[in-house]
């Protein structure tokens, strides 16, 4: 592709349906292309068997050092409990006016927090999480605007509590167009 994209790099399975809808979240929010793709990692490295999780620094290094030249920003999307040292877990992680980006669904279904399945809210947390994810990637931080998709997210109720898109002081130019 000629153009300025974004890329999502899939590691483990998404139904198709899943991804173009997180695709479509990303060209509204941040009017470049989007392209999927669906990649294999042996992920042995990046588990820690004393947290039993994943290394989530590492694994954003891997997606930095994997991602296409050709793409302006590229997230890797993951199904597996992300750790960074300072926290017990996190949901996602990107390099501040980096390229690359993770997010990962592992914590943001209702079943691990005892509560009924919801297909619709599990997707509506996780297209959060990749608009989050990659606004940190094109210099944003995090904001303190009700509502803004760039609130911290400590907690799933915080990801509920905010919207899917940048609030206006978040919005740069480029985003308006």
């Amino acid at each position: 592709m000629d153009t300025e994209h974004i890329t999502i790099l899939s590691y483990g399975h998404f139904e198709r349906d899943f991804l173009e809808s997180i695709a479509e979240c990303v060209v509204h929010e941040y009017k470049y292309p989007v392209i999927i793709e669906e990649r294999h990692v042996d992920l042995t490295g990046f588990y820690d068997p004393s947290r039993k999780q994943y290394d989530a620094n590492k694994l954003l290094k891997k997606i930095d050092e994997i991602r296409g030249s050709e793409s302006l920003k590229t997230i890797g999307i993951f199904r597996v409990d992300l750790f960074i040292p300072i926290l017990t877990y996190i949901y996602g992680q990107a390099f501040l006016n980096g390229r690359a980006a993770i997010a990962s669904l592992f914590r943001l279904n209702n079943e691990r927090y005892g509560m009924q399945m919801d297909e619709k809210l599990l997707l509506e947390r996780f297209k959060k999480e990749v608009i989050h994810e990659l606004g940190h990637t094109f210099g944003l931080k995090h904001c303190h605007i009700p509502g803004c998709v760039m609130n911290s997210s400590t907690y799933v109720e915080d990801i509920d509590q905010k919207g899917l898109e940048l609030c206006a002081k978040c919005k740069p130019v480029r985003f308006n167009t």
